[in-house]
C-alpha cells in the first residue's frame, strides 16, 4: 500500500529544463562551445552538474571548480527562471489532493538547494512537505537510489509504501534501484525513453489520486 509520494523537480513540479538550456548556453558560449538541444537532451535532463560539466568541456570537473561553474550556471539559471515559475498543469490541485489524503509528501530533487527554495517558496508549496532533499543532501546522486531511500528515512515510510514521480532516464532508475514504484512524467522525454514504469502521464488529474490507492 502506497502511502508516501516523492516528487523530483525540474520537469516533475515545474517544467525547467528549456530555462536550465538557456542557462548552459550561456555559460557554455562564454567558453567557445553551442550544444544541440539534442545533446542537451542526452546529457542534461536529470544529470548531476558534475556530469554535464565533465560532459561537454570533455573533462573531469569537480572540487572548487566544479562548485564556481555551478553557482555560475544555477545563478544565471535563477535570473532567467525568477519571473517564469509555474507549476506543470495539473499539479497544485493534485498536490492537494494527495495532502488532503494524508499522504506523506516529499521533494528528492538532483538541483541546488537554492534553485528549490525559488520554486518551493514562489509556488508557495513548501509547507505540505514533510522531506525536501536537493543535491548538497547526498553524496551519490540519480541514478543512485540514495535520494529517494533518505526521503524514505525522512518520513519514516518503507521504499515499498514510496511512489515516485519522475521525468528522466536517470530519475526512473533511481526509484526503480530504490525499490519504488514510479509514475514517469513525460514532460522531456517520451515513454519509450524511460525505463518501464508504473505508468506515465503528460499532466496531473485527479484520477490520478484513484490510481495511487489501488497500487
Amino acid at each position: 500500500m502506497i502511502d508516501t509520494i516523492l516528487f523530483d523537480m525540474d520537469g516533475v513540479i515545474c517544467h525547467t529544463n528549456p530555462h536550465h538550456s538557456k542557462a548552459f548556453q550561456e555559460f557554455f558560449q562564454k567558453r567557445g562551445l553551442n550544444p544541440s538541444e539534442k545533446e542537451y537532451a542526452a546529457h542534461m535532463y536529470g544529470k548531476s552538474n558534475s556530469y554535464i560539466f565533465s560532459h561537454f568541456l570533455g573533462r573531469p570537473v569537480f572540487g572548487d571548480e566544479l562548485q564556481e561553474y555551478e553557482d555560475e550556471k544555477e545563478g544565471l539559471f535563477r535570473e532567467i527562471y525568477a519571473d517564469h515559475v509555474k507549476p506543470i498543469d495539473g499539479f497544485l490541485d493534485f498536490l492537494n489532493l494527495l495532502n488532503e489524503e494524508k499522504y506523506k509528501l516529499g521533494v528528492a530533487t538532483s538541483a541546488p538547494i537554492a534553485n528549490m527554495d525559488l520554486i518551493l517558496d514562489t509556488l508557495k508549496i513548501r509547507a505540505v512537505f514533510g522531506s525536501t532533499l536537493a543535491s548538497e543532501d547526498v553524496t551519490a546522486h540519480k541514478p543512485d537510489p540514495q535520494v529517494y531511500l533518505k526521503s524514505a528515512k525522512n518520513l519514516s515510510s518503507a521504499p515499498g509504501a514510496c511512489l515516485v514521480f519522475e521525468d528522466s532516464h536517470a530519475g526512473v532508475s533511481a526509484a526503480i534501484n530504490a525499490t519504488m514504484k514510479v509514475v514517469g512524467v513525460l514532460s522531456s522525454h517520451t515513454e519509450s525513453e524511460l525505463p518501464p514504469c508504473n505508468k506515465h502521464i503528460h499532466r496531473y488529474e485527479a484520477s490520478l489520486v484513484d490510481f495511487i490507492s489501488h497500487l
